[in-house]
């Protein structure tokens, strides 16, 4: 069989597989060949029978492991060869009783791991089918945003600067377009791109006329015609050579693995130093081996990273209902110690629903709407209807929708919804609403030559044919709009722009920002040559300012991170006027806090912020007119002081500051898909307060983690204690080794796994950060751990004595009633889990229905353990009676009460505290 190369044309079996090397056809060659006019895209029922006919465009996907082999997987530790060891010897001594119960307890043991591990394996992957890549289409004749999966070959695909590359495209049309090719070439720098048609052997780092599934735009916009789709393109090629695909665990599952094991080797000694005393002490030499492994079986927590990863998997779920994407489980982690929040202000702190009403032109301001209604301040002027017959408002307008890459959808279809920036949007929407058709506006003065916004300039021209020439129009920031303006238009015509009027604009300017408008600067000029630049000699029409609400719901998230201690920092490109007006509505700042606005002018022009000016930086919460450079001088600032940081971002240019923060979130709604690449985090919503619950929910998953770690290990303490002990002290051992092996399964499951899921304590919003490096496990929960597994196991051999002395209970009866205090004990233990300073009844264990279908499992197989028969037998347990049982509640609730009665006192000693420092 002939290996293919990258040069080959795709095989397949579609009537469009045949296109050889699109690269060097020119433009005219590829639309006819996929037979689509570029102007209206393919038909919505072409589009359907060619996904049927080619499949959904996406990769194979690596197929996960099979069943049987994670099934198998749960016999390849060391636990189970302790275990096996332990059925082993005692097959070999003719205990057939005791080695079939060890081999199914082996077989339980392996069930329950690998239920739990299928759980989280699915749980994660359902996480991944969460987000989508989004194309923008042209299809009959309208712009759709549509799932990337469903492009088909001969698609025509709308590019702006920050998209990913969802299939391979020839380029149609460019402007300024550049493309980072570096995931699939190696080549670090971005690639320019144009239409034009190269050699037949041009190697693939060259084809400056291709977009390749998998890059990414980093400026410009485009147009192009999907070519491949699917397993057709380089990167499909590219990935059928791959075939496995190495699992990461997270640094969190990494501390928990490295406790487990750490945890072995000491067991594994204290298991053998009690076999030995046991042997000592005269107790026979098989139960002592059979005790010491079933010691280090119930010992070691083998369940935690498992265990941990189902926590976090639910804590992602409640998330994405929440709409935050967390991308990597790690980050979950990292979110519960954020302790500064980067925010952008348009569409995080405000709807990102902008709406035109105010026009300040040269011929004349236009006041769209009263000042009581729009809730800005009031302006003079009565206030206008929005009408095109104003020869100065229709040419504000016409500018607007020209310049402009956004589309309202259908106009025969309710469903259609708007596509493209939501302020482009909003400039369509005035023009409609004054009368004027983009539609038919666009025919009139078709497009010629588009200049994309560039970030940098912060403006945005393009060129229109003219009966007369050329119509060149153009957007962008007040100050670089009348820099480029030598006159501007006026009643009579045109007049000169001098320096003066240049002040009253940037004047005007200032005075709209003042007033929570988002502004925006508009000129035009005419010219014959398509080749002139577009930014010089410009006529200045004037400004238009937009509204864009402050969400409701910012206010108390803001109170929130307020009470956790953390810190809100508003990072945005807009005007500082603009910035200090939204901070203010939205109780970011006070209303008469007037502490300065830090612009992109005030950092250093170092790659990081020297230590002397760096407090300065980090105090403040405002910043306006940042570059990305600046943005990661000031996550660098955050960071060398010991915070996690936490930074939004949408654009192309935030992808590097997504990256470098602790937690990089990205806008869902708004933002590019180069910048949801880089970003631990999409917000489906771009709301901060979504933000506000991650982060919640962050510190609530770390804490459920804690709390299934203190359970484990001060139970598995309490039975080490017992038998220890009790080999040490006594001839007799309260518990045998089978009843520590079903304990083992018992309470190392439903109880822990419950607090790892549970919702949470709504007070963990209350505390501070928590260090980054803070361990699970601390001196004060090691101490708890000790404290809890001391007092379980007095009560467990307090009641092995009583059940002998005062109950006169023979041997078997003994160890029934020791066995069943140390379970029971072991349940209510759950309760002294609650979160300090929470109330004995309305606590999150309280209210985590989880906990009690786990107790009432527990309690339901610990009976049948009782009474059942076989499982009785083979436990080794009788009935304990009337008066057993009443010692078994007694003495199994102590260590509960005794845990609740000191969460009470430290709770009121912590208020009186506060109260005297008060």
């Amino acid at each position: 069989m002939r290996k293919s190369t990258s040069d080959e044309p795709a095989a397949g079996s579609s009537r469009f597989a045949g296109l050889n090397r699109p690269w060097s056809q020119d433009v005219d060659a590829v639309v006819a060949f996929f037979d689509v006019d570029p102007g209206t895209g393919l038909s919505d029922t072409e589009a359907r029978r060619r996904l049927r006919e080619h499949g959904p465009n996406r990769l194979r996907e690596i197929q996960g492991r099979s069943p049987w082999l994670v099934f198998l997987t749960q016999f390849k530790s060391l636990i189970v060869v302790l275990l096996a060891g332990a059925a082993i010897l005692s097959f070999s001594f003719h205990e057939w009783l005791d080695g079939s119960a060890v081999l199914v307890v082996l077989l339980v043991n392996a069930i329950i791991g690998f239920l739990m591990e299928m759980r989280a394996e699915k749980s994660v992957q359902a996480l991944r089918r969460l987000g989508r890549t989004l194309a923008n289409v042209r299809r009959d004749g309208v712009l759709h945003r549509v799932s990337a999966e469903e492009l088909v070959p001969g698609d025509i695909v709308v590019f702006e600067g920050g998209d990913v590359v969802s299939a391979d495209i020839r380029l149609l049309t460019a402007s300024r377009l550049q493309a980072d090719e570096s995931a699939l070439t190696g080549e670090s720098v971005p690639v320019v791109k144009r239409p034009l048609a190269l050699a037949a052997d041009t190697p693939l780092a060259e084809r400056f006329n291709m977009l390749y599934k998998g890059t990414a735009l980093t400026r410009g916009s485009a147009e192009g015609m999907v070519v491949a789709t699917g397993m057709d393109t380089e990167l499909g090629r590219i990935s059928a050579l791959v075939e496995t695909a190495e699992q990461q665990a997270t640094p969190l599952e990494e501390r928990l693995d490295r406790l487990g094991r750490n945890l072995i080797w000491i067991t594994l000694a204290i298991a053998v130093v009690t076999a030995l005393m046991g042997i000592r002490s005269g107790k026979g030499i098989l139960l002592m081996i059979e005790t010491g492994i079933a010691l280090a079986v119930a010992a070691i927590p083998e369940g935690l990273p498992i265990v941990a990863t189902i926590a976090l998997a639910k804590g992602m779920h409640r998330m994405a209902r929440n709409n935050a994407l967390v991308n990597r489980l790690s980050s979950v982690e990292t979110l519960g110690a954020t302790g500064v929040i980067c925010t952008d202000k348009t569409g995080t702190l405000t709807e990102n629903r902008m709406t035109v009403r105010y026009y300040a032109l040269t011929t004349g301001d236009v006041d769209l709407l009263p000042p009581e209604e729009d809730g800005t301040a009031a302006r003079t002027g009565e206030p206008a209807v929005l009408t095109s017959d104003n020869p100065g408002l229709r040419r504000a307008l016409e500018i607007g929708i020209l310049c402009n890459n956004a589309s309202l959808g259908s106009t025969t279809s309710a469903s259609a919804s708007p596509v493209g920036d939501p302020l482009e949007v909003a400039l369509l929407q005035a023009g409609e609403q004054a009368g004027i058709s983009p539609e038919e506006l666009r025919t009139l003065f078709p497009e010629e030559r588009e200049e994309a916004f560039d970030s940098d300039l912060k403006m945005m021209a393009s060129y229109h044919r003219t009966d007369e020439g050329l119509r060149v129009v153009v957007k962008g920031a007040a100050e670089p709009v009348l820099q480029a303006c030598t006159t501007r238009v006026a009643p009579e015509g045109v007049a000169p722009l001098n320096e003066s009027d240049t002040s009253h604009w940037l004047q005007r300017n200032e005075e709209l920002a003042n007033e929570g408008f988002r502004v925006l600067a508009l000129a035009e000029k005419h010219t014959d040559d398509l080749r002139e630049a577009p930014y010089q000699g410009l006529s200045f029409v004037g400004l238009v300012g937009l509204v864009d609400p402050p969400r409701a719901d910012v206010p108390e998230a803001l109170r929130q991170c307020h009470d956790a201690g953390i810190q809100v920092v508003m990072i945005t490109g807009d005007q500082p006027a603009t910035a200090r007006y939204v901070a203010r509505a939205v109780g970011l700042i006070a209303a008469d806090d007037d502490s300065p606005v830090l612009q992109g002018t005030d950092f250093p022009d170092a790659e990081t912020i020297p230590p002397a000016e760096a407090e300065r930086f980090r105090r403040a919460r405002l910043f306006a007119r940042v570059t990305p450079k600046q943005k990661l001088q000031l996550v660098s600032a955050h960071q060398e002081h010991g915070t996690v940081v936490a930074m939004t971002g949408d654009g192309v240019n935030d992808a590097p500051a997504l990256k470098k923060a602790d937690i990089g979130i990205a806008m869902g709604l708004r933002g590019t898909d180069v910048a949801r690449e880089a970003a631990d985090m999409v917000l489906t919503d771009d709301a901060f307060a979504t933000i506000v619950a991650a982060v919640e929910q962050g510190r609530i998953i770390f804490a459920n983690i804690r709390r299934f770690v203190m359970f484990l290990m001060s139970c598995n303490l309490s039975e080490i204690l017992v038998v220890g002990l009790a080999s040490s002290l006594s001839r007799e051992l309260p518990i045998l080794p089978l009843q520590i092996l079903f304990l083992n399964i018992v309470t190392d499951v439903f109880p822990a796994l419950a607090l790892g899921v549970g919702e949470g304590d709504p007070a963990v919003m209350e505390d501070s950060p928590r260090d980054p490096g803070e361990p699970i496990l601390g001196r004060r929960e090691w101490g708890a751990v000790f404290g809890y597994g001391i007092c379980i196991a007095a009560c467990v051999l307090a009641g092995f004595v009583l059940a002998r002395t005062w109950l006169g209970a023979a041997e078997m009866r003994r160890t029934s009633i020791a066995f069943l205090i140390l379970a029971f004990a072991q349940l209510w233990h759950v309760f002294n889990m609650r979160g300090e300073g929470s109330h004995v009844w309305r606590n999150d264990v309280v209210r985590n229905p989880f906990v009690w279908a786990a107790l009432g499992i527990c309690a339901a197989m610990l009976i049948g353990a009782v009474y059942l028969p076989g499982i009785s037998t083979a436990l080794k347990l009788v009935d304990p009676g009337f008066r057993g049982w009443a010692l078994i509640a007694g003495l199994s609730l102590m260590p509960c009460l005794l845990g609740q009665a000191v969460k009470m006192i430290r709770g009121m000693l912590a208020s009186r505290g506060e109260g005297g420092s008060a």
